[in-house]
């Protein structure tokens, strides 16, 4: 299995080659106000393009990762604090009266 998997990354890396040699070609990068950038190659900017992507996408996640292992904790802190409440129970020290419960109606 671990051959098999080295002989898909190699041909993924193969054909990722193959296609960046063959989109060397020079293209104009136009940005807003009229800012262009001249004769930068195809391949540069489709993975400049990916570069920046895969970056927005990994903050993205990196938020929502963080956002759940904050309440994983809290959950955790939740189960202790209750599974500490169930090895040791809290009994009630001083006796209550029968009427601080319910209190006696009148006659």
């Amino acid at each position: 299995m671990r051959y098999l998997v080295w002989v898909l990354r190699l041909l993924v890396f193969v054909v990722v080659l193959l296609f960046a040699l063959k989109n060397t070609e020079p293209v104009q990068v136009s940005f807003f106000a009229n800012y262009t950038l001249a004769n930068v190659p195809l391949i540069v900017v489709m993975l400049v393009s990916f570069l920046l992507g895969l970056l927005l996408g990994l903050l993205l996640m990196i938020l929502t990762i963080m956002r759940k292992n904050r309440e994983i904790a809290k959950l955790k802190r939740d189960v202790a604090r209750l599974e500490d409440n169930l090895k040791n129970p809290v009994t009630p020290t001083d006796p209550v009266a029968a009427e601080t419960i319910a209190p006696l109606a009148p006659l």
